[in-house]
């Protein structure tokens, strides 16, 4: 899995870490199995009931209080030698003995910890403050290294491979669920280790944003929403297309192009220093001067990395300033109840200057048999 195995880029995050938690006025950022403590540690734990807490607290080396049939396998981790590794055996309460390690003060939880973990927590520090790390600290994860960014550019380059595929299977006359399968059958042959999610959404069904592929047969003049996505080399693809079976819909192709210029539109105003939520208003702007406005009916990006939703957020109300390094989609879309719905998405980088595309697959509407 990319970045799990080199013991500097491991002990810098860590180190940052801790200096953004103080920076926050924290006195530690608590990490549990998840994306977060991968990222620092190169640890990958299954999130179970046992606790696995990492500790990050300015000025003091990492703690990870683990289940002791765990502890051989985070002594082998790449940060092992910067971490204090502490076992708690079956039995015991790990509640307690984590809030033996926990600094005084507020304390951030990375967002994907368990509640049972966090109540757990509380209950044995109850002189401490517990705080989400989503609010409490900037995002360690939204800017990107090289590495990561070469990572997210494989695994974009798969995707846009799967949709070549998917472009010469049948449609007309076949399930949803079918092309779905096609799908997460094409992303694993060119590379990926999972296939997440596979939209197929036809007709009517395509107004329905998040609409998993069912039982409608397919057939001749339907638009039908592809978006579909999963890890490769531990880094995420997501990718929207929308095609047409033999013949497009009524309006089909002018709406199309209503959001293809949006997000062209967005993609343009993609540069650092910019709000992320001028990305938003830029390609919203254009549905909106269409007489689309109300159909446009989510936020035009979501980050991306270890995780297929991740901060930032393209979205209005979000002021982060963008920086080189950042990358998220743009996904502007229309959606016609009854009808059928349009969407367009791309993987974008933050460049010192501007923004690159992951995704190079054909934005203008394909045909499919």
């Amino acid at each position: 899995m990319t970045g799990g195995a080199d013991p500097g880029r491991h002990a810098e995050r860590l180190e940052r870490a801790a200096r953004v938690a103080g920076e926050a006025g924290l006195s530690a950022l608590l990490a549990t199995p998840g994306p977060d403590l991968f990222y620092l540690t190169g640890h990958a734990p299954p999130p179970l009931e046992r606790l696995t807490l990492l500790v990050v607290a300015p000025d003091r080396r990492p703690m990870m209080v683990v289940p002791l049939l765990e502890r051989p396998a985070a002594l082998a981790s790449p940060a092992a030698d910067r971490i204090e590794v502490v076992g708690w055996a079956d039995g015991d309460d790990p509640y307690a003995v984590a809030a033996g390690l926990l600094p005084p003060g507020r304390l951030a939880v990375t967002d994907q910890t368990w509640a049972s973990h966090v109540l757990g927590l509380q209950e044995a520090a109850k002189d401490r403050t517990f705080v989400p790390a989503g609010r409490a600290m900037p995002p360690l994860r939204a800017v990107k290294d090289e590495e990561e960014l070469a990572a997210l550019a494989k695994a974009a380059s798969a995707a846009d491979a799967a949709f070549a595929d998917i472009l010469g299977v049948a449609f007309a006359g076949r399930r949803e669920a079918h092309v779905a399968a096609d799908l997460a059958d094409a992303l694993r042959r060119h590379g990926h280790r999972t296939a997440d999610f596979t939209i197929v959404g036809s007709g009517p069904n395509g107004a329905s944003p998040h609409h998993e592929a069912g039982e409608r047969v397919m057939a001749d003049g339907d638009a039908v929403v592809l978006d579909f996505g999963g890890h490769l080399d531990g880094y995420c693809s997501d990718i929207t297309r929308t095609v047409f079976v033999r013949e497009p819909p009524e309006d089909f192709e002018r709406v199309h192009d209503i959001v293809r210029r949006a997000q062209q539109a967005a993609f343009q105003a993609v540069r650092p220093g910019v709000p992320a939520e001028d990305v938003d208003r830029a390609a919203r702007d254009v549905i909106d001067d269409a007489g689309y406005g109300g159909s446009f009916i989510h936020r035009t990006g979501h980050g991306i990395g270890l995780e297929a939703h991740e901060p930032p957020y393209i979205v209005a109300g979000n002021t982060t300033s963008l920086e080189a390094g950042m990358t998220f989609s743009i996904e502007p879309g229309i959606y016609l109840p009854g009808r059928f719905g349009v969407r367009i998405e791309d993987i974008v980088a933050v460049t010192e200057d501007g923004a690159t595309r992951l995704n190079e697959a054909p934005r203008d509407p394909q045909a499919v048999r």
